[in-house]
């Protein structure tokens, strides 16, 4: 009786103590902001990527869809964010969201492009804290000079 109490307690103590304890490293979501210069809906090789450009990460309750987190963060220079994500969001639904676009010319959210899925939990097999949000756009009012030629490479061609 004690072997079996002593077992049960070895695998439910470290259990119970990993369950209360905060998240030791921080999640960093990562992804790009882009301005979608031809209104492709997509990024193209004409495409350019935005520098200040505010993004923030929310995570909702799955059951009432209430906002239970927020944090916003900035592209840097190459059109890519890095916001610090500390705690475990493991019951809720969790986006990286588009906030706002530095770029006069370039501030209508790309439709489909506003956000992107991201999973914040150590409890699903993912063992690194980086977590890669998809490319979100806004996109020009005109699309460029040029477009035409860029959206040609897409075309299908019959053989």
């Amino acid at each position: 009786m004690a072997r079996i109490l002593l077992l049960i307690a070895l695998c439910v103590l470290p259990a119970l103590v990993s369950a209360v304890r905060p998240n030791p490293k921080p999640f960093s979501v990562e992804g790009r902001v882009y301005c979608d210069t031809c209104q492709a809906g997509f990024e193209t090789p004409a495409t350019t990527y935005i520098a200040g450009a505010k993004v923030k990460v929310e995570c909702k309750d799955r059951k009432s869809m209430q906002v239970v987190y927020s944090r916003e963060g900035k592209t840097d220079s190459t059109g890519t964010y890095k916001i610090l994500v500390s705690e475990d969001h493991q019951d809720q639904l969790c986006d990286a969201v588009l906030v706002s676009s530095p770029q006069n010319d370039c501030k209508t959210v790309a439709p489909g492009r506003e956000r992107s899925r991201v999973i914040l939990t150590s409890y699903n097999g993912i063992s690194s804290e980086t977590r890669y949000a998809n490319s979100m756009g806004f996109m020009k009012a005109e699309p460029m000079s040029g477009c035409a030629e860029v959206l040609r490479l897409y075309q299908e061609e019959d053989v």
